[in-house]
């Protein structure tokens, strides 16, 4: 993500790793968060070795906001490794599946327990990337916003303990991202998303390489919302030296003048509706959009 400028493993980002892995021993069970639009994006591949075998559920969060029939193939290929369910953390859809599927996972320490005649609960550790939702699954399963939420990543800075009446313990986690992105699409799409900080980023280049993908995967959806003309942006665009074209550029000159984002002289004010677009994207006023199908997780 060179071209993009992004810092996107700062120091906390090693702290949190650590904190994670000496986490991992007071917990029987990890909910791993993906994003429902870009849940092979979203899976942190240091979290499979971290983790070392203990039972997991998946929880594919967003889904309202992802394409439900690509969802549906998500969970079939991600079923193979174990329990996973669909959510809406703001909403609260889905949620409860939660504690069916997280005592399922944790049914050995339950059965543990019995037999020694001891009561408890599964602990369970909530872990995903920076913004996916964390924070707001804990709040709606605990009844009360008692998880610090913002719309941003990098919010949650600590281990924070919540008990459920259903018995279940959950530890929330910092988001966590991993070193080196073997993958450039992979780190474009945390960027789409909102997982890396706005504020590390080039984002007119970023909105502009988004403009490009949704012309590619949502066209549809592109036009109904901002009566762009991707053909002529097509016919317009040109090769650049470094790779890829300006395909992207010229839909944020349409959507810009469209949305009337422009400063003295005519110009479009690309940062403006970069921001417009992201936004947007971000909140679904585009559509229902999934970046990756399972086929591309390899």
């Amino acid at each position: 993500m060179d071209e993009l400028r992004i810092q996107w493993y700062p120091g906390h980002m090693a702290r949190t790793r650590r904190q994670l892995a000496e986490a991992l021993g007071r917990v029987d069970v990890v909910c791993e968060l993906l994003d429902a639009r870009i849940p092979r994006s979203s899976r942190n591949p240091d979290l499979a070795e971290l983790v070392r075998g203990k039972p997991r559920v998946i929880i594919l969060n967003r889904a309202d906001q992802a394409d439900p029939a690509a969802t549906d193939r998500w969970a079939a290929a991600l079923s193979a490794e174990c329990e996973v369910i669909r959510t809406d953390a703001r909403s609260g859809a889905g949620l409860s599946s939660f504690a069916p599927a997280v005592r399922r996972a944790g049914s050995e320490r339950l059965e543990k327990l019995e037999r020694a005649g001891r009561s408890g609960g599964v602990r369970v550790m909530i872990a995903g990337v920076p913004n996916v939702g964390k924070s707001s699954l804990i709040n709606r399963l605990a009844g009360s916003a008692r998880a610090q939420t913002e719309n941003r990543p990098g919010v949650t800075r600590r281990e924070q303990w919540f008990y459920l009446s259903s018995g279940l313990e959950l530890l929330d986690t910092p988001g966590i991202l991993w070193p080196k992105f073997d993958d450039y699409e992979v780190g474009l799409n945390l960027a789409f998303t909102g997982a890396i900080k706005d504020d590390v980023l080039d984002v007119e280049g970023l909105a502009a390489r988004l403009a490009a993908c949704l012309a590619d995967i949502a066209p549809e959806a592109l036009r109904a919302r901002y009566s762009v003309d991707i053909d002529a942006a097509r016919e317009n665009a040109f090769e650049l030296p470094g790779g890829g074209t300006t395909l992207g550029a010229e839909l944020l000159e349409q959507i810009g003048r469209r949305r009337g984002c422009i400063v003295s002289g005519g110009e479009v004010d690309t940062l403006r509706t970069s921001r417009i677009l992201l936004d947007e994207f971000r909140s679904c006023k585009i559509g229902r959009i999934t970046l990756e199908l399972p086929e591309a997780a390899g």
